[in-house]
């Protein structure tokens, strides 16, 4: 009866270590001790340059990836939320959402050469490369603001406003001409045609509510959708609109990410302190693999797919006695097998 016993212990053992990592492959590797003034928002990674642009509240820092080290400081950014970055332009734009515009620079100087109107409280903000387009998503005002980046930009000016279902998050590009953006309070997601910049679909998330991160896989037509209102990561074909699974990520997710190259999807979730990776199993279906140890608040990040690397903004918890935080960014790599 024991060696029986024994035989099914090594049996279930067996079979959890094909469900489960044994090790952890992944850690907090690195603290970039950025330091400075103001909350953050977006993360961008320049992978050419090595180069981290976060927004500050009021201004945009642009940071080195190895060091932290602060290179430029771009101010008078008010209420920045993210920058879209256009480097066969020689362009960044900033989404300032106190300012209701854009703020042009050059990407070599970092000096500003203008700004630009757009809908009320622009919060993220993405680049088309395909159409040279620049596209707001407008929190307050519902809409998207569309710019045409190669315009000079003291006379740059909305080339579009398109209306959209409710508070617009985050956003992915499918390389075919289609623009996805999640409807934060009405737990959707609508379908831009980048062409005729017109909305083409609306899809309702099935078990996923307030979905603010987004991150798409172009080879398999997913599209990953970081749900906080009820914690859960919702995958979605972007081919029909339909909700195919759901799994458990930790509170407070903002932003998402997806490797093409190993097939892991990220989530930060600042309310938990923690990064939810997930992977699909030998029969498909998406599962948590691993919870990384982060700190409370750090909710966005920057991927860079290159070096496979996660940069997450954050504070340093307080020490025992003191208030006393500083700003910084926590370097996620892959150290595992």
């Amino acid at each position: 009866m024991k060696n029986r016993q024994n035989q099914l212990g090594a049996i279930v053992l067996m079979l959890t270590g094909l469900c489960l990592p044994i090790f952890a492959e992944h850690a907090v590797t690195k603290t970039l001790p950025t330091g400075g003034d103001g909350k953050w928002d977006y993360v961008t990674v320049d992978s050419a340059n090595k180069l981290l642009y976060i927004s500050r509240s009021t201004h945009m820092i642009v940071v080195k990836q190895e060091t932290g080290a602060i290179v430029a400081d771009i101010k008078d950014t008010p209420g920045v939320h993210g920058v879209a970055l256009a480097p066969e332009l020689n362009r960044g734009f900033t989404s300032n959402g106190r300012g209701n515009n854009v703020t042009v620079f050059d990407l070599k100087t970092n000096a500003v050469l203008g700004t630009v109107p757009t809908g009320d409280n622009p919060d993220a903000i993405a680049y088309d490369p395909a159409t040279k387009k620049i596209f707001t998503f407008n929190g307050k005002s519902k809409n998207a603001t569309v710019i045409d980046a190669t315009a000079a930009p003291a006379a740059a000016a909305a080339v579009k406003t398109i209306p959209l279902a409710g508070k617009p998050e985050f956003f992915a590009f499918d390389g075919e001409g289609h623009l996805y953006i999640n409807i934060e309070d009405t737990s959707s997601v609508q379908v831009i045609d980048t062409k005729t910049l017109a909305v083409i679909n609306t899809w309702k998330i099935e078990g996923g509510e307030e979905p603010s991160g987004m991150a798409i896989d172009t080879a398999h037509h997913l599209l990953f959708l970081g749900c906080g209102g009820n914690n859960v990561m919702a995958i979605m074909d972007y081919q029909t609109g339909k909700t195919i699974s759901t799994y458990p990520i930790g509170k407070g997710v903002d932003a998402c990410a997806f490797d093409p190259k190993t097939g892991e999807v990220f989530a930060t979730c600042g309310g938990d302190g923690v990064l939810t990776i997930a992977k699909a199993n030998a029969l498909g279906k998406f599962e948590v693999t691993e919870t990384v140890k982060t700190y409370k608040g750090a909710k966005t990040m920057g991927f860079d797919p290159q070096t496979h690397t996660i940069f997450a903004p954050a504070m340093t918890p307080a020490k025992e006695g003191t208030k006393a935080t500083s700003f910084v960014i926590l370097v996620v790599t892959k150290t595992g097998k």
